[in-house]
């Protein structure tokens, strides 16, 4: 059996519009312990990560402390959200709220929406599963930790649960950093279990 642990990354600064380099707040520093802790007893044998900051600081403090390497794989990444703003001016916390309450929902409803620029959840999911698939074929019977997103992560969710819809990804939301543990036998999904790490 192949277990992946996939990491939502901690609390990020929102603030910062950048999402390649969106660093994570000092609760969010803080919190990567969490991250460590519960995988500390888990034999991990081989660190994923999506490319961005985020992703990547929040599995830091697990890797230096065990004397892992983190592979970025691009594939990993978070959604493209493109030409979604409302406006072309006011704040970017307002516009963010816009983009989970109105842009999240449409884009759960259909899945193949997309705004210029941007990638549909669909287009998502493809390239995540697609990646995913990759490490099943490259890690066969290993413990894997996969440092993710958001939005990315859900669509895996959903790949594999198709039950799992806008109300989830809002609960998700607030659940940082956060596991979810899947099981293959060879690629073939065999289990998911959820896990709050933050109690």
């Amino acid at each position: 059996m192949t277990t992946v642990y996939f990491i939502r990354h901690a609390e990020a600064d929102n603030t910062n519009d950048d999402g390649r380099n969106r660093p994570l707040t000092e609760k969010g520093m803080k919190d990567r312990a969490l991250v460590t802790t519960f995988l500390h007893d888990k034999n991990i044998d081989t660190v994923f990560s999506s490319p961005y900051k985020r992703a990547i600081d929040t599995l830091a403090d697990f890797t230096e402390k065990n004397g892992f390497d983190i592979e970025t794989n691009e594939d990993f990444r978070e959604q493209k959200a493109g030409a979604w703003r409302k406006h072309s001016v006011g704040s970017w916390i307002e516009e963010y709220d816009y983009f989970i309450t109105v842009v999240c929902k449409k884009q759960s409803i259909d899945f193949t929406y997309k705004y210029p620029n941007g990638e549909s959840l669909f287009e998502v999911q493809e390239r995540n599963i697609k990646a995913l698939n990759d490490v099943l074929s490259r890690c066969k019977n290993k413990n894997i930790v996969i440092g993710t997103h958001g939005a990315a992560l859900s669509t895996i969710i959903r790949y594999f649960d198709p039950t799992f819809g806008y109300d989830d990804f809002i609960a998700m939301l607030g659940k940082v950093p956060w596991a979810v543990k899947m099981v293959f036998n060879e690629s073939a999904f065999v289990s998911m279990e959820r896990i709050d790490l933050v109690q």
